[in-house]
């Protein structure tokens, strides 16, 4: 539960501030009315999920779900400076409660990587297991690796951009549908964006890998490793940043529908990377 509320959180937030980055001089007020119940379906969510398995980050889940609330209202009303503030108040409530679950997701035992290594009868695994001691590369309470926090906060930051951007472009390429007229300058810039935070992300959980495979002394790198670190740069990094290129690129022609095709199969590829990351993450040192 405590790893269902780290992603609700991310994605709310980094929905909401992802919108922020249209300009409501050129997009209807519906776009961001409608997709700010969104996301405060994925806030609470994240309320109910993490009120028990990670308790410090249910006040701002909470929080995230009301300003999301009177966020819909205000631009039901049109008033798009209060609406733009309500959708940056969302976004650093549910930052804050993904940064909290992020730290009890770290200070949970690694199940991925033992249960991995059970499947695999791995005698190293069952000897730890046996013994009650934690997997290699593991978070030692008490004892962060140089680093490893501000790694893991960076990381916490591009997730949610990457999520929530690539989800708010692709929301914003179906509300061509609706209003074939509207300007194309704001998906250019959310494309844009989501280039920007997928190279974020890239640099980041580059950094972390390293840091993972070469300062944690006791680091196994087993192939199930290497496998979910291909599976995760190849979905949720690499292709995203690539299908946002191609939907750029198509949006030259101007072709909105196909863009905006390109763009759901971003959010299925970040979806999947993202969520890889979160279950390595939480049994590494280092973000991954």
């Amino acid at each position: 539960m405590t790893l269902l509320t780290l992603f609700a959180l991310r994605l709310a937030a980094g929905l909401a501030l992802g919108m922020a980055l249209v300009s409501p001089r050129e997009t209807p007020s519906g776009y961001f009315r409608n997709h700010l119940y969104v996301a405060l379906g994925l806030s609470a969510l994240a309320a109910v999920a993490g009120r028990s398995a990670a308790p410090e980050a249910f006040p701002w889940a909470v929080a995230a779900a009301v300003a999301s609330y009177i966020g819909a209202v205000l631009w039901l009303y049109e008033k798009p400076r209060a609406g733009v503030a309500a959708l940056l108040v969302v976004g650093a409530a549910g930052l804050a409660g993904a940064w909290h679950a992020t730290l009890a997701a770290k200070a949970a035992p690694p199940v991925v990587a033992e249960a991995a290594e059970s499947k695999a009868g791995s005698p190293a695994g069952a000897d730890r297991s046996a013994a009650g001691a934690p997997h290699p590369g593991a978070p030692q309470p008490g004892a962060p690796h140089p680093g490893s926090t501000t790694l893991a906060l960076l990381q916490c930051i591009g997730s949610a951009g990457l999520l929530g951007v690539t989800m708010a472009s692709m929301l914003l390429g179906h509300w061509y549908l609706n209003a074939p007229g509207m300007a194309l300058a704001p998906l250019f810039r959310q494309i844009r964006a989501l280039i920007g935070a997928a190279a974020f992300q890239a640099c980041v959980c580059a950094a972390g890998a390293t840091m993972q495979a070469t300062h944690v002394a006791d680091f196994e790198v087993s192939q199930w490793w290497w496998l979910a670190i291909a599976m995760r740069w190849a979905f949720g990094i690499l292709g995203v940043g690539v299908l946002a290129w191609m939907a750029r690129e198509t949006l030259k022609i101007p072709n909105t529908q196909s863009a905006t095709g390109i763009l759901y199969v971003a959010v299925i590829g970040a979806f999947g990377g993202e969520i890889v990351s979160i279950l390595l993450t939480t049994g590494a040192q280092y973000p991954l």
